[in-house]
């Protein structure tokens, strides 16, 4: 796929994916939807890719929903043709485009760091619940705005932003859909730092190459899975379970080994095992689609 909407650039192991529509403030369309699931396919399928790096070009991340279609904006039954073969349909009806992107990136076998360098809102925000990390500019501002749009909250961050920042936030900041500082989402979890505008791709950057330079691939991929996937266990048991089977499946492998014998040879380890074939097909699949409940 030839890219519009979006940037893709692969360095050093880390795929930095840039929302690229700086002159709307990055706003959100069923083109950057599927241009977006297009790049977490290819990052998938590319072993050279240990991190993936979300970001904005200019001087937002992502200003929500592109608005240009007026009162209809959010009216699915007035979506065209494509917009309805790309998404399918869930419960009967149109499936939420910011929900395709936002589970696309849930499955993602590399781990996602965003970096927010100015407004997230609506969808610019809910897109990020399902990174792993969250690092913010000090100009960045965000916004959880469907009610004052008169909808609700999408891209399945139901879900997603109570888990992560508890349920009595979640509620403040979607009843009340007000757009709140850098230093709130820090206070609230919704991002784990917040840097000086100029330093935050090195920041980002840095963190990735500390995974990319470090990790066993198939480790990271493993433990993402079990980390998200647990979530809605209802039991530490269930944990216990495919923690033990991870644990007995790879610590016969190639990663355990060169991880040990690095270590005590004091040098930077080689893993050899890929996440295009070596994950071990016991390691359960997140997040399930409905018929696999």
């Amino acid at each position: 796929m030839t890219y519009r909407e979006i940037d893709y650039d692969v360095t050093d192991g880390i795929a930095t994916v840039t929302l690229n529509r700086p002159d709307r403030l990055n706003a959100y369309t069923i083109t950057m939807a599927r241009e977006l699931i297009d790049a977490f396919d290819r990052v998938d399928a590319d072993d050279g890719v240990r991190v993936v790096l979300v970001t904005g070009a200019g001087r937002g991340f992502c200003a929500g929903a592109d608005l240009g279609r007026g009162a209809d904006t959010f009216n699915a039954g007035k979506k065209d043709h494509d917009v309805r073969e790309l998404l399918g349909e869930i419960g009967g009806v149109p499936r939420d485009s910011g929900g395709a992107v936002s589970l696309r990136i849930a499955a993602s076998r590399k781990p996602v760091i965003a970096a927010v360098n100015g407004p997230a809102v609506g969808v610019g925000v809910t897109m990020t619940l399902p990174m792993d990390i969250r690092i913010a500019a000090q100009s960045a501002r965000f916004g959880f705005v469907f009610t004052r749009r008169g909808i609700v909250p999408e891209a399945a961050s139901t879900w997603f932003l109570p888990r992560i920042v508890g349920i009595s936030q979640a509620m403040e900041w979607v009843a009340t859909g007000r757009v709140f500082d850098a230093e709130e989402a820090k206070a609230g979890g919704l991002v784990s730092r917040v840097v000086p505008d100029a330093d935050l791709l090195t920041e980002a950057r840095g963190l990735a190459a500390e995974i990319a330079d470090n990790t066993s691939a198939v480790s990271v991929a493993v433990a993402r899975q079990l980390l998200w996937g647990m979530l809605g266990s209802p039991t530490p048991w269930e944990a216990h379970r495919h923690d033990s089977r991870a644990l007995y499946e790879l610590g016969a492998a190639a990663d355990a080994a060169e991880g040990v014998t690095a270590f005590l040879e004091k040098r930077k380890p080689d893993f050899p095992l890929r996440v295009s074939e070596d994950v071990p097909s016991t390691v359960p699949r997140w997040p399930l689609r409905p018929e696999e409940y």
